[in-house]
Parts: C-alpha cells; structure tokens; sequence
C-alpha cells in the first residue's frame, strides 16, 4: 500500500495537478429548523464532484458532539426550536453558526407565523450568513471555506481564560 501512495505521490507532482491548500478543517452538523428543502438540495450540489467541499476538509458529521459547525437551514419552528437548542448545547466550544439561506435568517418567511420561532439569530448566536433562495452551491462553498481562515470566537469560560 505504501508503495502505491508513494508512486501516487510521485506521479502527481511530475504531472503537475494542483494540490488543495491546507487550510485546517471543519465538522459541520446540518439541522432542517423547518425548510423548503430548497436548500438542502442546494448543500447537497456543494458536495458534488463540481464544488467537493471534501477537499477544503469540509465535511458533515452525524453528531453535534463532533460538529464544529451547525448548519441551520430553513425558518425556525416551534417545534424545531428545542431541538436547535439541544444541538448547540452538545457542540463542544468553540461553537460556530452559520445560517444558510433567506428562511433562516428570516428574509421573507412562509407559513403560519404563530408556528415560527422567529429568525435564527434571535435563538442562536449566527457566525455567518450565506444568503439566497435558495443559495447556489458556489455562494455555499465560498461562505463555508472562508469560515476556515476566520478564527474562532473567543469563548468565556475557556481553558485559556480559566488558566490566566
């Protein structure tokens, strides 16, 4: 196996192919507050092969446990809204936001407003907005591989703080 990695290696920096940029990476924990699923078939596409946000060191994690990120999309339900809050809280520090698309970040909403919890910024702390309905998987990928070169919020109560 190490043999076919090296040879790998080697053909790949005599044929010159470009090497993606060590950036880091982010776990990102995807949560439907209630959408149009518009959205979601956006962030799939930024998956795709076209956009392959894998090679940025992106990628979506099934637990919020191991997320960097929660990615929000869609207008935040009443019913959603506990869960969303669940899903923060089991994020382990520092935590990022981001609000992906117009419902989350309660641009021209649709339903019955007594069954909404309002914008996602009045619930959560939102780090970065990706705007549109839906947002094109450029515009997607352009927001979520910028968050890799922004350093994160500082924390209170963090093991730097604690220790001064």
């Amino acid at each position: 196996m190490f043999v076919l990695l090296s040879y790998l290696n080697r053909l790949r920096s005599e044929t010159a192919l470009p090497r993606p940029a060590r950036r880091g990476s982010l776990q990102l924990r995807h949560v439907d507050a209630g959408s149009c699923n518009g959205c979601e078939h956006e962030l799939q596409a930024s998956a795709s092969p076209a956009y392959d946000l894998a090679r940025f060191g992106l990628s979506i994690t099934a637990s919020p446990r191991h997320a960097d990120v929660l990615l929000v999309t869609g207008a935040v339900t009443t019913r959603m809204r506990g869960a969303l809050e669940i899903a923060y809280a089991a994020m382990p520090e520092p935590r990022r936001v981001a609000a992906l698309g117009d419902c989350a970040l309660g641009c021209g909403l649709l339903g019955d407003p007594a069954e909404l919890a309002g914008r996602l910024e009045d619930i959560l702390p939102v780090d970065v907005r990706i705007p549109g309905c839906p947002p094109d998987p450029e515009t997607i990928a352009q927001h979520l591989v910028a968050m890799l070169t922004r350093r994160p919020p500082r924390t209170v109560g963090s093991r730097r703080e604690r220790d001064r």
